[in-house]
């Protein structure tokens, strides 16, 4: 069985900004994925892995995230 909870960020004035640029730094690695995935016709997560993991990791992105995106 599945639980779904909402919850509420509520960073403060010096977390705001970094949550604002890890949230956008995934999401833009994220629309990269998204390019190679189509350009290349990779829907696969594995094959996938192969065209963009290392990118992800030179962008800053730490290793859970890189998967995480990409999946």
């Amino acid at each position: 069985m599945k639980i779904v909870t909402q919850v509420k960020l509520m960073p403060d004035v010096l977390q705001a900004p970094a949550l604002e640029a890890t949230l956008r730094t995934v999401n833009d690695a994220a629309n990269r994925v998204s390019r190679v995935a189509f350009e290349r016709g990779v829907p696969r997560e594995y094959e996938l892995r192969k065209h963009t993991y290392a990118e992800l990791k030179a962008r800053g992105l730490g290793a859970q995230a890189a998967q995480h995106v990409i999946k």
